[in-house]
């Protein structure tokens, strides 16, 4: 990996050393590189003079600037280019020589219209890692059709499954397919870097549907093997009971994942229904199946009795894997979080963000847990000046002129 250069922190965590240069904007890219950059690597983002990346002023914002922005852009650098330009075209080709990593997710095709395609892109770095991340990927009769998440989440099967039977399917209010591609992209990566000195430059090719479309479990060997077409089933799983949500007397939702066969009998006495604990149909998961209704219907009315934390007192009590339906108020004074520093909380500006902490945790045999220095999402082109005099190894001369020239 190449040595890495005005770290502003970057200098620990188990991806120091690496180099990643981001030309992604909004999410799918983007949020490779921010968790890449939460583990120490050194990432560059490159965003379009004057605005930036949009995502800049998408959502609730803080000032002039999204919160989403602050933490999606965590730990990276900005500087400002003009890619659509010859000369910043030049100044880019420089900083790809200098990295390990170049992310991007634009339509295929339009690194090579920039003069950029793979064969050029490993003349200028025969090491590099080229991730691009799009709808479709870069091959097959859609790979030039717009890929938002939306959009390709339901292409890809999950949407389908997502909502309740004879209703319109439900889209999470997330960007869930942006990412889960990036988590792939990031997978990707680290396999390609895994090379070690047999490196060579090799493409990470991501396409949001192929990603979503991975965790669809066993929706297609079922229809493969059996012509079954799974079907969306609301707030249950098909073929498992019992595992649904449920509402309890404060209007508060409990999630109750009842289904070993154990569990099911510990379940119902705790619920004060000793007849289905020792019903035999129901010993089985599959009568369990057979009977959902029936089995739905007694915790349904249980919950509704209770309140939810008496509900969990009880179902805690008898080792139940339970538990409650939070959000974001009730997650940011959850003990559970704060005990694994979920949320990070840094001074910014005379204030305070708070954004989540990326998983999995590392440490040592001994429960100690690595923390890794974490920065809001920088200013446009806050570090343009000094990467391109380190990297690109531009004099001040040179840097003044692309500003007059708008090229940053």
């Amino acid at each position: 990996m190449n040595e890495s250069v005005n770290t502003k922190g970057q200098d620990s965590g188990p991806l120091a050393g690496m180099r990643v240069l981001e030309l992604g904007q909004l999410i799918a890219g983007p949020f490779a590189g921010s968790y890449l950059a939460n583990f120490g690597a050194e990432v560059i983002k490159v965003e379009p003079p004057g605005d930036g990346d949009p995502l800049r002023r998408w959502r609730s914002m803080k000032g002039d600037t999204s919160w989403w922005w602050y933490s999606l852009a965590r730990n990276k650098k900005s500087v400002t280019l003009d890619l659509k330009s010859e000369r910043g075209r030049e100044v880019l080709r420089k900083l790809i020589g200098e990295v390990d990593v170049l992310i991007e997710n634009f339509r295929p095709g339009v690194l090579e219209s920039w003069g950029l395609s793979p064969a050029e892109l490993e003349a200028i770095n025969p090491t590099l890692c080229l991730a691009r991340v799009s709808g479709y990927g870069q091959s097959g009769p859609m790979s030039q059709k717009p890929g938002f998440a939306s959009v390709c989440e339901g292409f890809s099967g999950f949407r389908y499954l997502n909502g309740f039977p004879g209703e319109v399917p439900v889209r999470p209010n997330l960007s869930i397919g942006d990412s889960i591609a990036g988590l792939f992209a990031v997978t990707g990566i680290l396999m390609a870097l895994q090379r070690g000195k047999d490196r060579r430059f090799e493409v990470v090719d991501v396409a949001l549907y192929e990603s979503m479309f991975t965790l669809l479990e066993a929706v297609i060997p079922e229809y493969a093997g059996c012509g079954e077409v799974r079907q969306p089933s609301g707030t249950t799983l098909t073929g498992i009971v019992p595992t649904n949500t449920y509402t309890c007397a404060d209007g508060k939702y409990l999630i109750i994942g009842g289904n070993g066969d154990s569990i099911f009998v510990r379940l119902m006495r705790a619920i004060e229904r000793p007849d289905l604990a020792e019903d035999p149909r129901l010993a089985h998961n599959p009568g369990r199946v057979e009977h959902e209704q029936e089995i739905d219907a007694a915790l349904r009315e249980w919950c509704a009795a209770h309140s939810l934390e008496n509900c969990m007192q009880v179902l805690e009590q008898a080792r139940i894997p339970s538990g409650p339906v939070l959000d974001a108020s009730d997650i940011a004074k959850d003990a559970q979080y704060r005990a694994r520093d979920m949320i990070r909380y840094l001074k910014m500006d005379q204030s305070e963000i708070a954004m989540p902490a990326y998983a999995p945790k590392l440490g040592g045999s001994d429960g100690r847990v690595e923390q890794y220095q974490l920065s809001p999402g920088p200013k446009t082109g806050e570090h343009t000046e000094a990467v391109l005099t380190e990297l690109a190894r531009l004099d001040s001369g040179q840097i003044d002129q692309l500003r007059k020239q708008g090229v940053i």
